[in-house]
């Protein structure tokens, strides 16, 4: 029996989030069953793309599309009024602005499966009213790594800056991903603070760059690394577009920190593209026991020691002493491209999985 093709739906966005690489990996990873569409507003190109394919698949939130949220719900109706299957894939749901759900009202209620970044993610959308009104056919998918892996470093600024650091004496904390409230970045910098006061030279990279919108993200950070005593040993690099570059500031990492409002969810693709670096990342552990059993990647990382969990309402105090027993430590090897092509294996598989499960 031949296995459906499908059409994946990305943005044209130059600097890309979390979820855009993952709707742009997926069409990569179903390769020949897949064909790529821009979502630019060009309906009679989408009605094209259609014709050979049979199902589309939409991810959510795209930073990409805050200002053209009316696309995808043209998309979505195109994409049904042509009898074909759509699938939608949500990231996020209570954390996202109502306005932006209620956006996502009319794509959600024609999507014929959905699937969610992670059982909090699902059980978030059951207690919706929204719920009772959505397809029954739903499913949680593992989120893979969001970025390739690099066969080669590239040794530049940021990298060479820490390691001037390195060679000093300075501990490196590291964080990886997009800088915004709910990540509780600041965190890593009341942990840089501790350690600080107890003798510690620390310095802080904050790999990624601020999401823009109506909070002010940026400013309030650099007020707490200011009233902390600490903005000149905190680097902030931006957006790095090249895995060369990136894995090459990871390497002058000493340990990663997050410390999430949520704990850690199977959602938190940026920890898992740390871990790859080889230094441990330090996190505070999942709320609910059922977050990462299906996701055998990260299962794997903890059970290897290359992330390690501290209480789920760990304090700065515990996270220095975390990452001062982590920095001593080493991190045990492991076949990281074997690990994300069986991820994404599993990913393929719960695309074409067709039976109703209940979330």
């Amino acid at each position: 029996m031949a296995k459906r093709r499908y059409l994946a739906v990305v943005s044209d966005a130059a600097e890309t989030c979390g979820v855009e690489e993952f709707a742009r990996q997926t069409g990569l990873r179903l390769a020949e069953r897949a064909d790529r569409h821009v979502l630019e507003g060009n309906i009679r190109r989408l009605k094209a793309a259609l014709v050979h394919t049979d199902a589309a698949i939409l991810n959510f939130p795209v930073v990409a599309w805050k200002k053209k949220l009316a696309e995808p719900i043209i998309a979505a109706l195109t994409t049904r009024l042509h009898r074909k299957a759509l699938v939608v894939v949500l990231h996020e749901w209570d954390a996202l602005d109502w306005k932006r759900r209620l956006v996502l009202v009319p794509v959600v209620m024609l999507a014929t499966r959905i699937l969610f970044s992670a059982p909090e993610i699902a059980a978030e959308f059951a207690k919706s009213p929204l719920s009772a009104w959505s397809t029954r056919r739903r499913g949680v998918v593992p989120i893979p790594p969001n970025l390739a892996l690099p066969t080669k470093l590239q040794d530049g600024s940021v990298a060479r800056t820490l390691r001037q650091q390195s060679k000093a004496g300075r501990l490196i904390l590291g964080q990886f991903g997009s800088i915004y409230p709910k990540k509780q970045s600041t965190a890593v910098l009341e942990t840089a603070a501790r350690l600080l006061a107890r003798g510690h030279d620390v310095g802080v990279v904050f790999v990624g760059s601020f999401i823009r919108g109506g909070d002010n993200v940026e400013r309030d950070f650099y007020a707490v690394a200011d009233r902390l005593g600490i903005s000149s040993r905190v680097a902030v690099t931006g957006y790095v577009a090249g895995a060369e570059e990136l894995f090459g500031i990871f390497n002058e990492v000493d340990v990663f920190c997050y410390l999430f409002s949520e704990g850690l969810t199977a959602r938190r693709a940026s920890v898992l593209a740390a871990s790859f670096s080889g230094k441990p990342v330090i996190v505070n552990g999942p709320k609910r026991r059922d977050a990462l059993f299906h996701h055998d990647l990260f299962r794997k990382l903890i059970d290897g020691g290359a992330i390690r969990l501290v209480d789920n309402r760990a304090d700065a105090d515990m996270m220095a002493e975390a990452v001062l027993k982590a920095s001593r430590s080493n991190v045990a090897s492991f076949d990281a491209k074997a690990e994300v092509d069986a991820l994404w294996g599993t990913v393929v598989d719960a695309l074409d999985d067709e039976r109703a499960t209940h979330s």
